[in-house]
């Protein structure tokens, strides 16, 4: 005797009742392992590939570089032509071989850097900064031209 004729007999099923749920099953067995293969490959991580190289910030972007334009008559003078064009300095200080000639005018105030270009040379002007009164940034090259046609530069 065949077992779905057993089963049939011990609960009364007819062979279409038994087919039916063979049927269901199965296709809730493919739904239960179509479930579990999905929830399956949640956990599993994704197959990577080769390591990319680490991503570098850019570099820091190198400091400003002062624009010379407009400084030509003062970038590379001596204290002597300094004076020429600006009178005498409101401050002189000096420090071993570099000096800081200081001129101050209605509209700014100038500070000229002098270093010696090479050991026993006369200082000359390596560097400029130019300020409002009060403290502000101003121009360069709109600080000269101000301090070149104040009083006593005449």
């Amino acid at each position: 005797m065949r077992r779905s004729e057993t089963v049939s007999r011990r609960f009364r099923l007819s062979r279409v009742h038994i087919h039916d749920c063979l049927r269901v099953m199965k296709g809730r067995a493919t739904f239960v392992a179509t479930i579990g293969a999905a929830l399956a490959a949640g956990c599993v991580s994704p197959v990577r590939e080769a390591a990319a190289p680490p991503v570098r910030s850019p570099a820091a972007p190198p400091p400003p570089a002062y624009s010379t334009n407009g400084l030509e008559s003062v970038i590379g003078q001596s204290a002597r032509a300094l004076v020429a064009l600006f009178g005498n300095p409101d401050l002189d200080v000096r420090e071993g071989s570099a000096r800081k000639l200081q001129f101050l005018g209605p509209v700014c105030v100038l500070d000229a850097y002098l270093y010696p270009p090479r050991s026993g040379a006369e200082p000359v002007v390596t560097h400029v900064d130019a300020r409002l009164p009060d403290g502000r940034d101003i121009d360069r090259s709109s600080c000269v031209a101000a301090l070149s046609r104040r009083e006593q530069a005449r």
